[in-house]
């Protein structure tokens, strides 16, 4: 990647373009991950999608036409993540300039009653994998001097999520906030900048149930001061914001994007 030289006015448009790098997107097999990879597509990226749902992501790349790569992968098998970063390395031509880690899972369930391995099995793949994942692809990142890493974090790693119960889900969110802190500066002189977005309630299929049904609808809108939940293109500003040479200067950040829910 490049950035504006010292005093230097562009046209400002072109601080959010990604024409030629090459980024990875995981979970890209439906909801806010095919979102993402669209939006970096149009940007001029070339995507490595990632899920474990292969149809979709074959679906996805039909659907753009070119420049997406699917990628059957489940993030919480190292095998899988290797072969990721090679792929992602031999469709770019040695090159990587992006990581976008949305893949996650998680469901209500009170504490009391969530089964330790369903705990443990949500932590996997919400932190550990994408840890894991931001390890493999650092050194491909730091090698061109300018290389990117967007967690998907949550509001609800901010806030408690009750009275919707959601232990698991919550602590891997809080751990990737902090997570993304320390990788920020601790990868800052090395060339890759790390920063996260923390949705608030948008449509996914892990919020399904709760946007077809009426009842957990007005909780949102009572509770959320825009009164309404989140519309899917309304990620994509903070998405390329961070993932481009907008965002040059800022790191080990996480950008709410939640209509004002945790700023009550």
């Amino acid at each position: 990647m490049s950035t504006p030289s010292p005093g230097s006015l562009t046209d400002p448009w072109d601080l959010f373009r990604l024409d030629g790098r090459v980024a990875i997107v995981t979970g890209a097999s439906s909801g806010l991950g095919d979102r993402f990879a669209r939006v970096l597509h149009r940007s001029g990226a070339t995507v490595i999608a990632a899920a474990r749902r292969l149809d979709r992501l074959v679906a996805l790349a039909e659907d753009c036409g070119e420049r997406v790569e699917p990628v059957a992968c489940d993030v919480a098998v190292e095998a899988d993540l290797e072969r990721l970063v090679a792929t992602a390395l031999e469709v770019g031509g040695g090159r990587l300039d992006l990581l976008v880690n949305n893949a996650g899972i998680g469901g209500p369930v009170a504490a009391e009653e969530e089964p330790f391995e369903d705990f443990r099995r949500v932590v996997d793949v919400n932190l550990n994998a994408l840890f894991r994942l931001s390890q493999l692809a650092f050194e491909p990142l730091a090698s061109d001097g300018g290389g990117v890493i967007v967690n998907v974090a949550s509001m609800l790693g901010l806030v408690a999520s009750a009275p919707i119960k959601q232990a698991g889900y919550c602590a891997s969110k809080g751990a990737v906030v902090n997570l993304t802190r320390e990788l920020g500066c601790q990868w800052a002189r090395k060339g890759v900048r790390v920063n996260a977005i923390a949705p608030g309630w948008f449509p996914s299929e892990l919020t399904s149930d709760m946007w077809n049904d009426e009842a957990s609808m007005a909780f949102v809108a009572r509770n959320c001061p825009m009164a309404r939940g989140g519309t899917d293109h309304e990620l994509d500003g903070a998405l390329l914001f961070l993932a481009s040479d907008a965002s040059s200067y800022v790191t080990g950040q996480t950008i709410t994007v939640d209509g004002g829910w945790t700023a009550r």
